[in-house]
């Protein structure tokens, strides 16, 4: 299924969602106030037992919401770490080969981690720089795995080969599994019905507080903006690489930082 909302900045859909609720609360009220003088205390009960049924609704489906994405943010950050322990796995087992292949395994592999680091920082919307890297990095892994090859055919050491063979099959299985968490996030479905069950909420209390009477108090836009900034947290917990709340790379970097440069 494509999603549409995905590469839409998650600062200004919450804005809109705002605003579009705000007016669904005063749209609300003004059609329940033209009808406050001929309804009876039952129906205003029974609208008002209504609003707040809605209301437990969406506390439903935002908790739900919140958990997907949370669940999905910590797979992301696991799957950096993990990442990082497989790259500093090879390293290390890479200078164990013999000098010829020692030497060319660890400058591929500094530069597989300079790559993963420029990945990293790239907004998952630049679909074309992502792919561009997406390659190179495929490139880098073929050339690894032929590095792995000719350690395990050269060496006198099978077993030293064996590990790094290993080491090498490990990275690239770090590699797929965090391009997969990196891909899996909320579905649009879910999102959208959370932006109609707010909408629906919000035009129900307002039309609550006409019928009683009065304008929707501040309270209530206080509790609509509240919970829109809820669904703003949600939605920058789901995009991981741009907003206020990112993946930390720091196992990554630390890394980098351990490797020497002439290696790289």
């Amino acid at each position: 299924m494509n999603e549409y909302m995905y590469d839409i900045n998650s600062m200004s859909i919450a804005l809109v969602l705002l605003i579009i609720i705000m007016l669904a609360v005063e749209a609300g009220c003004r059609i329940g106030m033209r009808k406050h003088a001929y309804r009876s205390d039952a129906f205003k009960s029974h609208v008002n037992a209504t609003s707040a049924s809605l209301l437990g609704v969406l506390a439903l489906i935002l908790g739900f919401t919140f958990s997907l994405s949370l669940q999905r943010f910590d797979a992301r950050s696991d799957a950096v770490v993990n990442e990082a322990n497989a790259i500093g796995t090879a390293y290390l087992r890479a200078q164990l080969l013999p000098a010829s292949i020692s030497d060319d395994a660890r400058k591929m592999l500094g530069d597989y981690l300079d790559l993963r680091i420029r990945m990293s920082t790239l907004d998952v919307s630049d679909h074309a720089g992502r792919e561009t890297l997406l390659g190179k990095t495929n490139q880098a892994q073929a050339a690894l795995w032929a590095c792995a090859r000719q350690a395990a055919a050269g060496t006198q050491s099978p077993v030293m080969a064996g590990l790094f063979v290993q080491s090498i099959n490990d990275l690239i299985d770090a590699f797929g599994r965090r391009d997969a968490a990196l891909n899996r996030h909320v579905p649009e479905t879910v999102l959208l019905l959370l932006y109609v069950s707010l909408l629906m909420a919000g035009a129900v209390a307002g039309y609550a507080a006409g019928v009683a009477g009065h304008h929707a108090s501040f309270a209530t836009y206080i509790m609509v903006t509240l919970i829109v900034v809820l669904v703003a947290v949600i939605l920058d917990l789901d995009r991981p690489r741009r907003g206020l709340i990112q993946v930390s790379q720091k196992s990554l970097v630390d890394l980098q930082a351990t490797i020497p440069a002439t290696t790289r």
